[in-house]
């Protein structure tokens, strides 16, 4: 009785964390779009908003790193228990770099509106398909760690190199930007930076995909070609 008692309130005390970082990871992702349509649309205000907001989500990433930690030493969970709780304290740390990268975004279109450079580049389109693939592919990672889908997970992997290609579209065409005319430089480099933190949530979202496998299989599948194996066999 004592034992099962003990594992109901580790499962209780595991699923308040995992609940509070999906709330987390709901925060990311609302800074993120906020930060893409202050750049698409030049809304200061929006953009200072996801700027002071980002200290939210590096409170919480405080306190959950602690309640972890909290959970590790007064449950001592072994086996499968302590992996999820070693991958959902990774999970948080991704989570809390996707805001930063979605803070980074807001600084730039904060800085680019206020300069008054976006007139001569139509810096937005330029990066608008690689920001809504990688706003979905977040979206669908947080989704699958909320329950635990491997399946879904390992797709997902796949689709951050579409994301990382995209990044190479949009260098290539700022390159060509500026080659053609100087006065786009200044618009040019804000808008390869944001292309540049667009790819980094891709890779964070990936690494999130990630530790679903790890916690569903026990594998450890980083730089691995697990990915393209799973996918391979179920063909």
């Amino acid at each position: 009785m004592p034992g099962d008692h003990s594992s109901k309130q580790y499962d209780m005390d595991l699923e308040t964390i995992r609940s509070k970082v999906l709330q987390m990871g709901g925060l990311v992702e609302s800074h993120f779009n906020d930060a893409m349509a202050s750049f698409r649309t030049g809304d200061v205000a929006q953009a200072e908003q996801v700027i002071k907001s980002d200290e939210n989500v590096n409170r919480l990433e405080v306190t959950l790193d602690d309640a972890c930690s909290h959970l590790i030493v007064k449950r001592q969970p072994a086996a499968n228990d302590l992996r999820t709780v070693m991958a959902t304290l990774k999970v948080i740390t991704d989570i809390e770099r996707i805001g930063d990268e979605a803070t980074k975004i807001a600084r730039i279109s904060k800085t680019l509106h206020e300069r008054g450079t976006v007139s001569v580049l139509n810096h937005y389109e330029s990066v608008r398909i690689m920001a809504t693939n990688t706003a979905n592919l977040l979206h669908d990672a947080l989704d699958a760690f909320a329950r635990l889908d491997e399946k879904q997970a390992a797709r997902l992997i796949a689709q951050d190199a579409e994301i990382d290609h995209e990044f190479g579209a949009v260098l290539r065409t700022m390159i060509t930007f500026m080659m053609e005319d100087p006065r786009t430089i200044s618009a040019a480099l804000d808008t390869l930076w944001v292309a540049k933190a667009i790819e980094r949530i891709g890779d964070h979202a990936k690494n999130i995909a990630e530790y679903v496998i790890y916690v569903v299989e026990g594998k450890d599948i980083r730089h691995t070609d697990y990915v393209y194996t799973k996918l391979n066999s179920s063909v």
